[in-house]
């Protein structure tokens, strides 16, 4: 049975390092995996008033019922004043909401960070994988994936020309395959 796996970009730039890295990591999945990119650039800002009072903009519902159809999410993230941006961070406040029915509970997560400096986004990085230990998303801890200099892997097509690096992420795809598929098998989508 073919298993969906999220792409969540935290990058909202058309011509984005983190997507273009990630999209091409994500592409390594072996056979039995379907990668289906989420867009949060279009959800609207979270506000508890909204589900409260049954006024949950569609975006919000969009949202959530297509990531009720994923087993699992690669996300994706830049750096931002040392953490994560606030798109990233938006979509995960609405996707756990209302509260006690959360979209991420138990699916397994990976997280990528992206920068064309030389910290590799490790400070969003870690802020979003302690959003998720909140979360409930067992999330992979090796290897860690943390791609810095992205400006001198990537061509003027913005495709990888390291093949250590292509390596690298394709080894990461595996691993996490068979995460995904250990943890599905304890715990199916309801």
């Amino acid at each position: 049975m073919t298993k969906t796996v999220g792409l969540i970009v935290g990058s909202l730039r058309k011509n984005s390092f983190t997507r273009a890295v990630a999209e091409q990591m994500a592409a390594q999945l072996p056979d039995g995996f379907t990668v289906k990119p989420i867009d949060i650039s279009k959800l609207d800002l979270y506000n508890q008033d909204l589900d409260d009072e049954n006024r949950a903009p569609q975006s919000w519902t969009d949202f959530r019922n297509e990531m009720k159809n994923v087993d699992a999410v690669i996300f994706a993230t830049p750096e931002y004043n040392r953490s994560v941006p606030g798109a990233l961070k938006n979509a995960l406040d609405v996707g756990s909401r209302p509260y006690g029915e959360s979209i991420w509970d138990q699916k397994p997560a990976i997280i990528l960070s992206v920068s064309p400096g030389a910290i590799s986004g490790f400070g969003a990085n870690h802020h979003l994988r302690q959003s998720l230990v909140f979360l409930n998303m067992p999330t992979i801890q090796q290897p860690e994936l943390y791609i810095g200099n992205v400006t001198n892997i990537l061509d003027d097509n913005l495709k990888i020309t390291n093949e250590g690096t292509l390596k690298f992420l394709g080894g990461a795809m595996q691993t996490f395959a068979k995460f995904i598929n250990k943890l599905v098998a304890s715990h199916p989508l309801n």
